[in-house]
């Protein structure tokens, strides 16, 4: 059974009327996100956000693995996105919907593309012993604009997520030791630049945009756009989704505010991260 929401003609009507009006449902501007709200949890590389109701939690998890043959010297980095239907009644249990893997391939093509994360600083044994990193982010409520709260979910558990030493040794010098969090200290993982989603829905003739769309202006838009940008003015990634096509003046105009809007997130994470 089909039970994702559907607009009715007069509720479609008065929310493009009022994009048409510069004003937004929320009393939210064209290019104003909702209120970010980030709390680490108890364990290293656990976080949840909010973005306004959208919530989604974070946690990171690694393991010791072989490296890729074309790799010896790189760990890896995946990532996986779950829906429950609790977040939202239209997701089933078991495996990974559509959206759910569409979710996971922008926030791993944003982090992984732009090696945010050192994948060298993983590597225990050339050849031999990596680390292999799993970021799986829960979705938790779902009113709209999952890719930029997953994306900041997956960076804030990322940046506060430390794995065990090692040290190699023995007769032979082959014999790897994983060192107890107890006996020493674990590492924090090396993160070049914080690769910040900024996603972009469009109506009409894609003439009207707005920032962080909410569910219900999901559902009515005509297309998507998501730009991964860095405080250092990198463009990471763009990932455009349904719709016509779009004037290269509309894009460039998006990339303007995605590097605004990812300066202000940016430094939110890290007043957050400095606070413990």
């Amino acid at each position: 059974m089909d039970e994702r929401w559907f607009p009715t003609v007069n509720e479609r009507e008065f929310i493009e009327q009022a994009f048409e009006s510069g004003l937004r449902v929320d009393g939210r501007g064209p290019f104003d996100f909702r209120n970010l709200k980030i709390a680490f949890g108890r364990e290293d590389g656990s976080a949840e956000v909010e973005l306004g109701e959208t919530r989604v939690m974070g946690y990171v998890t690694a393991q010791l693995v072989q490296p890729y043959k074309e790799r010896p010297n790189e760990g890896t980095l995946a990532i996986f996105a779950e829906f429950s239907p609790m977040a939202d009644p239209a997701y089933e249990p078991g495996r990974p919907g559509e959206a759910a893997i569409e979710l996971g391939r922008v926030i791993d093509r944003g982090l992984r593309e732009s090696r945010a994360v050192d994948l060298e600083s993983l590597c225990v044994v050339a050849g031999k012993h990596v680390w292999s990193l799993r970021v799986d982010l829960h979705v938790l409520d779902n009113e709209g604009n999952l890719i930029d709260a997953a994306n900041i979910a997956a960076l804030a558990a990322l940046s506060t997520f430390r794995r065990p030493e090692c040290t190699v040794g023995g007769d032979d010098g082959q014999q790897l030791t994983i060192h107890d969090p107890d006996v020493r200290e674990p590492l924090s993982l090396t993160i070049h630049h914080l690769p910040i989603a900024v996603t972009f829905a469009y109506f009409g003739d894609g003439n009207i945009m707005v920032v962080d769309p909410t569910f219900k202006e999901e559902a009515i838009m005509g297309g998507r756009m998501t730009v991964t940008v860095n405080s250092n003015t990198d463009v990471c990634s763009i990932q455009k989704a349904g719709g016509e096509g779009l004037m290269p003046s509309v894009v460039m105009q998006c990339l303007r505010i995605a590097l605004l809007k990812a300066a202000d997130i940016t430094n939110e994470i890290k007043i957050k991260l400095s606070q413990g």
